[in-house]
């Protein structure tokens, strides 16, 4: 094996060029492959994983029984918040941990009632975390002193034909299923660019919320932020036994669309990926081809020598998966190697935020991650492709016969 082995990569660098040609665009094709998988992922960080702080964190906790009952918006006081909290914070991948009331209700003012979300929050907690914070576009953000205080989207104020300083009607279901009601004064009106969050979600401070739905001192969700989009199973596994007795939920229960969304991109690059390889090895079936007409009386010494039809395929075979070898270790470093680069720069979408409306939640720059996460896979692909593509002419040089090919002029 030792031999065929030397003798397939010394027949490899036979043709120099033409050898740094086929590996260039297998590498080539890798590297576009790997920084894709880069961006994606930094695109991912900074726009599900800002959607997924609008809507509710990496992470819930929940009381026992909370899943059965999520299409009422049970208000289910937690036993030990305190607790829980503390555990989350223990995790190294938790920026933060935060107590909140959630429920449905209506916002009623002269133009009508909207069916809205009613979230009470720890303001001072969530401030330095939350995206709605850092979008206030009138007003100001709510502290825990509020009374009769609310923060509502631009997309509701405009509704409801509201702003600053007037008043509306919050009315939700408390603990007992009994109906609140509460005149409070719009005291900031916040803007992420997304109207269908803007017009759902409104906010009061976590102890408004506590003294309108009867939940004095208690919460019913632990808002969990993790430092990056993917960590969530990792740390759910961490806190299980920690915090026997609670639901622990990541996002993908809550935003299954979201989850989706994610995985068809990563699928949709897996089926391009291979096409632009594949095309990429229909060059190292060419230049094999072309080595065996170069080299007929050499394959014909080699079957006078005693080599079998099969043995002279291996080692074109083994030529193909050398090239494929060599251009998936050129196209991972090259790859690797820009992705590091990119995310030191980053790279400046702000502009393109009115292009959609999921854009708006870019934040500037968006920062490639290095894009390893299907590394191996990627270049176990332009390995098989490129052996694969060795098989016609490795097939075709084990039918000379060793005569016929000594004689080839």
């Amino acid at each position: 094996m030792q031999l065929y082995l030397r003798l397939a990569w010394r027949n490899v660098w036979r043709h120099k060029r033409r050898t740094v040609i086929i590996m260039a665009a297998m590498g080539l094709s890798l590297a576009l492959m790997i920084f894709y998988d880069g961006l994606i992922d930094g695109f991912n960080q900074a726009i599900y994983g800002n959607a997924i702080r609008v809507l509710g964190g990496n992470i819930q906790i929940h009381a026992a029984g909370y899943r059965a009952k999520f299409e009422n918006n049970p208000l289910l006081p937690l036993a030990d918040d305190s607790a829980v909290i503390n555990a989350a914070l223990t995790q190294p991948n938790v920026i933060s941990a935060t107590r909140r009331i959630q429920t449905g209700g209506l916002a009623t003012s002269r133009e009508g009632a909207f069916a809205i979300g009613i979230i009470g929050i720890e303001p001072e907690a969530e401030a330095p975390i939350s995206l709605i914070a850092q979008h206030i576009s009138a007003g100001r953000w709510l502290n825990g002193a509020d009374q009769d205080a609310v923060l509502i989207g631009r997309g509701l104020a405009e509704q409801m034909n509201v702003s600053v300083g007037d008043r509306i009607t919050i009315v939700g279901g408390d603990a007992h299923k009994q109906n609140r009601q509460r005149s409070m004064t719009v005291i900031g009106i916040y803007d992420v660019g997304l109207p269908s969050i803007e017009k759902s979600s409104v906010y009061i401070s976590l102890t408004e919320a506590q003294t309108l739905y009867g939940l004095d001192g208690q919460s019913v969700e632990i808002q969990i932020n993790l430092k990056k989009l993917g960590q969530e199973d990792q740390t759910i596994r961490a806190l299980a036994p920690l915090l026997p007795g609670y639901e622990v939920e990541s996002w993908k229960e809550n935003y299954p669309e979201l989850e989706s969304a994610i995985n068809s991109k990563g699928a949709v690059m897996n089926v391009f990926g291979v096409i632009i390889i594949a095309i990429a090895g229909i060059g190292i079936l060419n230049l094999l081809l072309m080595a065996i007409y170069e080299r007929t009386k050499e394959i014909g010494l080699l079957g006078a020598m005693g080599l079998k039809p099969r043995q002279i395929a291996a080692l074109f075979i083994l030529e193909g998966m050398f090239l494929g070898a060599a251009g998936a270790l050129a196209g991972a470093a090259l790859g690797v190697l820009l992705n590091l680069t990119l995310g030191q720069i980053g790279l400046d979408y702000s502009s393109y935020a009115d292009v959609a409306e999921y854009m708006a939640l870019i934040n500037g720059k968006v920062y490639p991650s290095l894009g390893v996460n299907h590394l191996l896979n990627r270049m176990a692909t332009v390995v098989i492709i490129s052996t694969l593509a060795a098989w016609i002419p490795a097939r075709e040089a084990a039918r000379r016969e060793p005569a016929e090919a000594l004689h080839y002029v």
